[in-house]
């Protein structure tokens, strides 16, 4: 792809001439906000973890370790992706977007199971979520094939070519994993809708994708009772996790019990460090703190819109939109499951929950947000 020089406009009024200017610098809030998060992350791991740690394998660092060798390699491959020009990912996105057709084949076939859900490909020591992948590749090839259909998405028969892809993963990804099937679900349509914002086409998939939720969960009927569950959690013993999650919440008062000083995280709430984090965070800082952690997500949400605002083209725009769309998703489903808003269901909040692949998928695509930002173009007046 040809590199485009600065372009000069004239201002008539003023009788100044203005140049654009690729900026090629590097956000350091948004560097900064990713960051903390990372830090704050790795903090609240260990501090709901240690206890559960110390029992399963003798080392209270254990899953610390872990998800700090993963944060290290995380940012280590944003930075490297920060530096690519976006736009090399187009002649790969189609390959990428295949490669995960296959991995999450092959997770149906001899993928591992934890917790009763086989999500999961184990190549050695290593295990990895292909389901997290996934939104990469939605986003890429998405962002990518609706840049290219931009003047006719409008068209349903567009629109569905675009869609054809992402739509069977998201199925494959259904099969063993409602929630991150509908995190994906959202980052396909925002970025189609942002393309091209038709209202009367997107009701007709939102009823769509509504039928066939409502399928996924009478096929499924562990799904419907999770319904059940959420409507009178202490009526069921499966609704323990819920009511003691909000005991947590309640406990920790506006200020909280301080640092590590949590009592629920002690056996009370089964491994605290994943999906039920934000509990803890509740209750050993308050309310203040948790305030402070959705406020930090906002500030991160905020830049990104800004840089996708700014973005040079339609490709680095949509780009950053699915990312924008993903975190944002991701975080309002796991407070409101965590406050019993929304049905349970395991969705873990970005940047903070126990997982490697997760952490490690979102910093790549941080990585992709900060190359959009790297290449906006700044006016220069003389």
């Amino acid at each position: 792809m040809a590199k485009r020089g600065p372009r000069r406009v004239n201002n008539r009024r003023s009788g100044r001439k203005t140049l654009f200017v690729k900026s090629n610098f590097v956000d350091y809030s948004l560097l900064f906000i990713i960051l903390f998060l990372v830090a704050f992350g790795l903090v609240m791991v260990y501090s709901t973890s240690s206890y559960t740690a110390e029992l399963k394998t003798g080392s209270a660092f254990f899953y610390l370790k872990r998800q700090g060798g993963f944060a290290v390699i995380g940012i280590v491959a944003m930075i490297v992706v920060s530096r690519f020009d976006y736009h090399w990912w187009k002649n790969w996105s189609l390959f990428i977007m295949y490669g995960i057709l296959v991995l999450l084949v092959l997770v149906l076939i001899v993928g591992r199971a934890s917790n009763g859900a086989v999500r999961w490909i184990a190549i050695g020591p290593i295990q990895f979520q292909p389901s997290e992948a996934a939104k990469i590749a939605i986003i890429l090839f998405t962002a990518h094939m609706a840049t290219i259909k931009a003047a006719r998405i409008g068209d349903l028969k567009i629109m569905a070519k675009v869609l054809m892809l992402p739509i069977i993963a998201i199925a494959l990804i259904a099969k063993e994993n409602l929630s991150t099937a509908i995190i994906c679900s959202a980052i396909a349509l925002m970025i189609v809708f942002i393309t091209s914002p038709k209202v009367k086409q997107f009701i007709i998939i939102g009823l769509i994708v509504a039928a066939l939720m409502g399928i996924f969960l009478l096929v499924a009927s562990y799904r419907l009772e999770r319904l059940k569950i959420w409507r009178h959690p202490e009526d069921y013993e499966k609704g323990y996790q819920t009511l003691q999650s909000l005991y947590a919440i309640g406990s920790g008062g506006i200020f909280g019990k301080g640092l590590g000083q949590s009592i629920q995280k002690l056996g009370f709430i089964p491994e605290s460090h994943n999906d039920m984090i934000f509990s803890v965070v509740c209750e050993e800082l308050g309310l203040f703190g948790a305030a402070c952690v959705i406020a930090i997500f906002v500030l991160l949400i905020w830049r990104c819109v800004m840089i996708a605002m700014s973005a040079p083209d339609l490709y680095g725009a949509l780009i950053v939109v699915g990312v924008i769309t993903h975190i944002a998703v991701q975080v309002i489903v796991n407070i409101a499951v965590v406050t019993n808003t929304f049905p349970p269901t395991g969705v873990p909040l970005p940047f903070i929950s126990y997982g490697g692949t997760a952490l490690f998928c979102l910093l790549i695509e941080m990585g992709f947000v900060l190359s959009v930002s790297r290449q906006i173009r700044i006016a220069k007046e003389f």
